[in-house]
Order: C-alpha cells, then sequence, then structure tokens
C-alpha cells in the first residue's frame, strides 16, 4: 500500500512539476517574445540613428568643401556624437568670420563704387544714413525707407558683381542633402 501511495505521490508531483514548468516555459516564452520586440525596436533606432549620423557628417563635409574650410581634428568618416556638434559649432563660426569678411567685403565695395563716381566726404558717408535735421524722426524714417527702396535694385545689381569675391561656388541643387535642394535666392 506504501509503495501505491508512493506512486500516487509520485505522478501528483510529476504532474505538478510539468504544469509548474509549464508556466515556467509559456511565462519564459512570453518574455523572450517581448524582447525580441524591443529588441527589433531598438535596432530600427539605432538604424535610423546611424543613417542621421551619416546624413549629418556627409552635410557637414559638403559644406565644408563648398565653403573651402578644413575639417577640425577628427576624420569626417570617424565622427559621431558630440564631435559631430563640435564640428557643427567650428563650421559655425568659421562661416559667421566669412559672412562677416563679406559684409565688410561689400561695404568697403560698395563705398568705392561710390568715390570711383561721384564727390562725397568718406568720413560723412561712414557714419552712414545722414538725417535732414528739417524734418522729423518719422519723415526722416520715411526718407530711409525710400532710399532702401530706391536703392534695391541697383544696389543688387552691385551685389551680383562682387559675388564671386565672398560667396563659395555654388554646389549642384540637392547634393547630399537628401534632394531637397538649396532655397531660391
Amino acid at each position: 500500500m506504501v509503495r501505491f501511495y508512493c506512486r500516487v505521490f509520485f505522478f501528483e508531483v510529476c504532474f505538478v512539476l510539468s504544469n509548474f514548468s509549464t508556466s515556467v516555459l509559456v511565462g519564459l516564452k512570453d518574455e523572450l517574445l517581448a524582447t525580441q520586440v524591443e529588441a527589433r525596436s531598438a535596432k530600427a533606432q539605432l538604424e535610423g540613428e546611424v543613417t542621421l549620423n551619416r546624413r549629418l557628417r556627409t552635410a557637414i563635409s559638403d559644406l565644408s568643401t563648398s565653403w573651402e574650410v578644413e575639417p577640425m581634428g577628427e576624420s569626417r568618416e570617424e565622427a559621431r556624437g558630440d564631435a559631430l556638434v563640435d564640428q557643427l559649432c567650428y563650421l559655425g563660426a568659421m562661416l559667421r568670420d566669412r559672412v562677416r569678411d563679406a559684409l565688410h567685403i561689400g561695404v568697403k565695395r560698395a563705398m568705392a563704387v561710390v568715390c570711383s563716381g561721384f564727390s562725397y566726404d568718406m568720413e560723412v558717408v561712414s557714419d552712414g544714413f545722414i538725417s535732414d535735421i528739417s524734418k522729423t524722426d518719422a519723415e526722416n524714417k520715411e526718407r530711409l525707407h525710400t532710399l532702401i527702396n530706391d536703392a534695391e535694385v541697383p544696389g543688387e545689381r552691385l551685389a551680383k558683381l562682387f559675388e564671386p569675391e565672398v560667396l563659395p561656388p555654388e554646389t549642384s541643387p540637392g547634393a547630399g542633402d537628401g534632394g531637397e535642394g538649396r532655397d531660391a535666392d
């Protein structure tokens, strides 16, 4: 009789262990499936980051090349994360300097054009717009806007003459920017 109870007990233990292991396996399977979903999501996100990183490197490289700015330190192909931010900051500072230089060149060239055909006191011209003391501030402001509007077309024509001195050569539209191209002037 003891043997019978031992066998029954043994079968009950096996049954309980079987049910327990089945529920553990089902739980493990569910966790594995959830982990696979998370892994696929992380992989997709990482692939997106890699693509964005590659596009940023290409954009920085294209800008540096078109403005003839030497890249800083780290190779463009190896730059990641903070190094890309550093390169963008460096490029921004270099381009700001170039734009400032272009402004100064433009103003100096415009003053040279004025001097080439007209007799003006350049010290007075270098102070900017001259207000008419017989007019109110509002009238002077209106006069200033009229002068600016009248100078728009000839100023654009003069600026075009000096563009080669201050702008890098134009790249083909959409090069390296995902096909979006450059905004028209």
